[in-house]
């Protein structure tokens, strides 16, 4: 893995410090992670992140996420500055999706997010686009928002309800994901229930500037837009991001709805075959960068 690097630089595991280092760069980059993004991913996979350093000091590094025997995820892909353009990155990048699928069963799926510039390569790396994400922020109140009696604290849900719903809108059961995710500091969880069973749910998370909330997963527009507008109570008005998938017509008209401005977009890539998933309820994906 190390072969044909320039002397004194090698691709190794990352730690915890390390992890909280390249969470803080995409800080730098613009892409507003979340107030408790680095403990959370590396809660997920502590064996999942994978550096260049030069002379043991990290320049570039990237999120390789195993969520099971057969799929996992790439993410958080960040060189710096001072040590773009020549060659690195494609290097790192290499070495990150063999050591993954060295970790994932024969057939394993590997997903990512990539920004249009980099998908082309991505395509000469075995990936295929599948959908498009678009990220929407919220400019201005969803006026009339309310608390429907049908939206409950997730805590009140039980986990393997929880952990049912998601696994149709995500490729793998993710119990302990969604314990600490749903949990986290300062974040906001709800969940839609009626006559005792789990419609949908979402998590509003704290990051560098607002919210973002994922996952969106719901039964219908209905649900989703009742879900975000009691999410939007709780935002002290302050700006709210929601990824959303060009497959989902509802996810698109909610946003619309509500008059969200698109600031960003990528290209949601499979390297084997893609998750078989219910994606008319997935009105927003969880994370850009862990899947």
């Amino acid at each position: 893995m190390n072969s044909n690097l320039p002397e004194g630089a090698i691709i190794r595991r990352m730690s915890a410090q390390e992890v909280q280092d390249l969470v803080e760069w995409a800080g730098d980059e613009g892409w507003n992670p979340g107030i408790n993004d680095a403990q959370c991913f590396w809660n997920l996979d502590p064996e999942g992140f994978l550096a260049i350093a030069e002379n043991d000091k990290v320049i570039g590094g990237g999120a390789i996420i195993r969520h099971g025997d057969n799929f996992g995820f790439m993410g958080l892909f960040i060189v710096s500055n001072s040590h773009r353009g020549k060659g690195l990155g494609t290097k790192l990048w290499f070495a990150r999706r063999d050591r993954l699928l060295s970790r994932l069963n024969d057939h394993g799926t590997i997903g990512l997010d990539g920004v249009d510039a980099m998908v082309p390569f991505y395509e000469k790396g075995g990936f295929t686009p599948f959908t498009r994400h678009r990220r929407f922020q919220l400019t201005q109140s969803a006026s009339g928002s309310i608390r429907s009696e049908q939206i409950v604290d997730v805590a009140s849900i039980s986990l393997p309800m929880l952990v049912d719903y998601d696994s149709q809108c995500f490729p793998v059961r993710r119990e302990q994901f969604l314990m600490e995710w749903t949990k986290q500091k300062n974040a906001v969880s709800l969940a839609f229930v009626t006559g005792g069973q789990l419609l949908g749910f979402g998590v509003m998370r704290p990051c560098l500037m607002g919210w973002k909330i994922g996952p969106l997963f719901a039964d219908s527009i209905e649900v989703a837009d009742a879900l975000f507008q009691s999410l939007q109570l709780a935002s002290n008005g302050m700006p709210i991001f929601l990824d959303v998938p060009d497959n989902n017509a509802p996810a698109m008209a909610l946003c619309r709805k509500y008059k969200m401005q698109e600031v960003f977009g990528c290209v949601r890539m499979y390297y084997g075959p893609a998750p078989l998933l219910d994606h008319r309820r997935i009105f927003g994906i969880t994370t850009l960068e862990v899947g």
